[in-house]
């Protein structure tokens, strides 16, 4: 699960408060990607999903993200379709977090 789950403007008021929900699944493809580099190929092997899923999933993802950061609003990141990862290396690959604290994903559209 990411550390943190919410993020927006420092400068906002109770009454003023719009948010964007992310799921964690779009966090992770965010996060697969972006920051860790990874090709949706690469992503979806990870994640266990197809390419076509990971490539959707990351249209939503940054078009959230792009939302909160441009519109001010928060992002809050909490639910979605996901499977955490045991941690003992069966089928985590080079992007598992809980080899470094990671996550594994399963597509449950079967």
């Amino acid at each position: 699960m990411p550390e943190n789950t919410r993020f927006g403007p420092l400068n906002l008021t109770k009454e003023n408060i719009d948010r964007v929900q992310m799921t964690v699944d779009e966090y992770e493809t965010i996060r697969l990607i972006d920051l860790e580099g990874f090709t949706q190929e690469e992503c979806s092997t990870q994640m266990n999903i197809a390419r076509t899923t990971v490539q959707g999933i990351y249209v939503k993802a940054r078009k959230k993200l792009a939302d909160s950061i441009v519109n001010g609003k928060v992002l809050l990141i909490e639910g979605g379709e996901y499977q955490l990862c045991s941690g003992l290396g069966n089928g985590c690959g080079r992007g598992c977090r809980r080899r470094s604290r990671g996550r594994r994903f399963i597509d449950n559209e079967d």
